[in-house]
């Protein structure tokens, strides 16, 4: 098999770490496997790095950025090499660029437009372990470039679809994909299986262990993709197709994202175009609203409700106060104390009543939904935070998710 293996930064967090990665790609090359390795930056160096920066500017220029957090990935690789080496093994680190890793000219959060993979199979033809610095590649100028959050992931998967390799293993510090939050609710369980579909949702709406970039490019190119602990030899979740999964469940998981924050606008200037202005200004901003909600108008002005990242907060709020000053929003609120939970699954598609039953779960708890956006596969509601773990663990029983 042609495995692509993913190791994060808390997996080569030390060089006590970065060696048993080493043993842990030994035994997979030595069970026949070719291997090809990527890489983070060890815990904490890209911090350090920008730390650094930030002692000459506090606004350094992204150019020069992308050079230097690029070298944390490089560290890594080079030293895992060297590790391998010494095991016995032929190993060799490649850069993004080495790799054939071509990005397009946006610094700091580039996307990878093309990969040259030969370099890469003629070091595997020739019995290598490949060890590739993530996060990285090269624009067409030849400079360097970095991916954005997420970037490794997003390395190993578009590596693994440029080899057409048989899996892509993404190691973390977390066993797979649950079906909660196991910190929230211990009796949540592991997922042997999961769909791409359900995967971008649970991503999007929360769960941290992949970033849903990674998801997309792994459907995208047809990647089977495994999600692991890089601490123990216990079988991950596999991410694939939704026709490999014989019996899809009725649910797969629940997800809070407490990483939100609900705007209310009233007395809307109730015009063609209004709502169009507003949410064109601030996509222009790349304030990323989620749900959105309009009242039927009344005497020519309407209310709309939409939610956004607390993180796009004081953006949106510029953005809002500016229409408010002109007479288009007679007045506007917002609220932090929010969170969205959600329910997830491809079994929803063929089934009926799984939305009522959530409902249902709530007014239980008394728990009262201030908004409610849905999709084939997928309920979310935004209710107050000071129910979020309550809402879990009661949707997560509701759904019978610890059987």
């Amino acid at each position: 098999m042609l495995i692509v293996q993913k190791y994060g930064g808390t997996s080569v967090g030390d060089l006590e770490r970065i060696q048993n990665v080493a043993n842990r790609v030994s035994a997979s090359k030595k069970e026949g496997n070719d291997i090809v390795v990527v890489v983070s930056a060890m815990s904490g160096e890209t911090n350090k790095l920008v730390g650094f920066a930030e002692h000459f500017s506090k606004e350094p220029a992204r150019a020069d950025m992308d050079m230097l957090l690029s070298s944390g990935e490089r560290v890594t690789a080079s030293l895992l090499s060297i590790a391998l080496q010494e095991m016995g093994h032929k190993a060799v680190a490649m850069t993004g660029r080495k790799a054939g890793i071509v990005t397009d000219k946006q610094h700091t959060k580039a996307r990878i437009e093309t990969i040259d993979p030969s370099m890469i199979q003629n070091a595997l033809n020739e019995e290598n372990i490949v060890v590739i610095a993530g996060f990285q590649g090269v624009n067409e100028h030849g400079d360097v470039t970095t991916l954005g959050r997420g970037g490794s992931d997003l390395s190993a998967v578009a590596i693994a679809g440029a080899l057409k390799a048989d899996l892509c293993e993404i190691y973390t510090d977390v066993s797979g994909i649950f079906t909660t939050d196991p910190r929230i609710e211990p009796k949540a369980k592991k997922l042997n299986l999961i769909s791409y579909d359900e995967m971008l949702e649970l991503a999007s709406l929360g769960a941290k262990v992949l970033q849903n970039r990674s998801v997309e490019m792994a459907k995208k190119l047809n990647v089977n993709l495994v999600t692991r602990t890089s601490f123990s030899n216990e079988e991950g979740t596999l991410i694939t197709k939704e026709e490999n999964i014989m019996e899809a469940p009725l649910v797969s998981g629940i997800a809070l994202d407490r990483n939100q924050a609900r705007i209310s606008l009233v007395g809307v200037n109730d015009r063609p175009g209004m709502a169009s202005e507003i949410f064109n200004t601030l996509a222009k901003a790349e304030v990323n609203v989620d749900m959105i909600i309009q009242n039927e108008a009344h005497d020519g002005t309407t209310n709309i409700d939409f939610t956004v990242p607390v993180n796009d907060l004081h953006e949106a709020k510029l953005i809002v106060d500016g229409f408010t000053k002109t007479g288009d929003i007679g007045a506007d609120t917002y609220d932090e104390n929010i969170c969205k939970v959600s329910v997830v699954g491809v079994g929803m598609r063929s089934h009926t009543g799984v939305a009522a039953k959530a409902f249902s779960t709530m007014a239980v708890e008394n728990i009262n939904i201030n908004m409610i956006s849905t999709s084939e596969i997928k309920v979310s509601m935004v209710i107050d935070e000071k129910y979020a773990e309550l809402a879990v663990r009661s949707l997560h029983a509701a759904y019978e998710l610890d059987k």
